[in-house]
């Protein structure tokens, strides 16, 4: 019997480091979680949306605490790309707007703007983001912030950055089309 005892021994050893690690796991799950539920609380505190699956479908979208500034960006961004890529006055007006709205240059959500003015996000983004645009506008917290005109304003500026020749053709037709359905979108005409 006394062979058995080493056995015995390595078995509760081997139990009791099953054991521990599960509750470190447990730890760091029940960590991650709060700082998951942290995160959200911020983004509906910063945002004012009041529907928590906006709050999830901003976070579905990468958007961070750090970064939901930047979500009134999005239809800019887009009016940016849409002839195919960011020119440099885009993205310069781009910037400008984005530092007197104040994002600030090295920020988190500086750089995701300059990831999105160098990689186009996808449709599917753009769209997803346009319906949590239109309720961050509609949201009692934003009052004072920028409006669904403001944002058809700046889409324009945007378009007619690098456009067109001896000031003629500022805006191409592929930028009017995206204006004209971004202003029915955000004004809800």
């Amino acid at each position: 019997m006394p062979d058995d005892h080493p056995l015995a021994e390595r078995g509760r050893s081997l139990e009791e480091e099953y054991f521990r690690a599960r509750d470190r796991e447990l730890v760091e799950k029940m960590r991650r979680a709060a700082a998951a539920d942290q995160a959200r609380q911020q983004l509906h505190a910063r945002t004012g949306l009041q529907d928590p699956e906006s709050v999830k479908e901003l976070e579905a979208l990468g958007f961070t605490p750090d970064t939901v500034d930047l979500l009134p960006f999005v239809p800019l961004i887009q009016v940016a790309w849409a002839e195919g890529g960011v020119s440099a006055a885009e993205r310069k007006l781009v910037t400008q707007l984005a530092r007197s709205r104040g994002i600030t240059e090295g920020s988190a959500a500086d750089g995701q703007l300059t990831d999105w003015l160098q990689n186009r996000p996808s449709a599917d983004v753009f769209a997803r983001a346009m319906r949590l645009v239109r309720a961050l506008l509609a949201s009692p917290a934003q009052q004072t912030a920028m409006t669904a005109d403001d944002l058809v304003k700046y889409s324009e500026n945007i378009a007619e950055a690098s456009g067109g020749v001896f000031g003629l053709n500022r805006i191409s037709g592929e930028e009017r089309a995206l204006l004209a359905a971004l202003a029915k979108e955000l004004k809800g005409k």
